[in-house]
């Protein structure tokens, strides 16, 4: 059960950088780097934006989870 929460520890944790870093920020940020040219002629971005926040926010609360279940699982230990 451990190895399981820190696999899943260590992956949701990778995601989540990747995620907030695709965010666009003030300057553009790395979502910019990738894919500016796609956003330019998409002429929905906010919805790609909107589905961006979504995932990021579903993908913290996964990563919280996991957080609380290794905490569990130490103080049961």
């Amino acid at each position: 059960m451990k190895l399981a929460l820190d696999i899943g520890l260590v992956i949701t944790s990778v995601l989540m950088v990747v995620l907030v870093l695709l965010h666009r920020g003030k300057g553009g940020g790395l979502s910019s780097l990738f894919g500016g040219g796609v956003q330019s002629s998409l002429s929905g971005s906010s919805v790609v934006e909107r589905n961006l926040d979504r995932l990021t926010v579903f993908v913290g609360i996964i990563w919280f989870i996991f957080i609380i279940g290794i905490g569990i699982d130490i103080k049961l230990s």
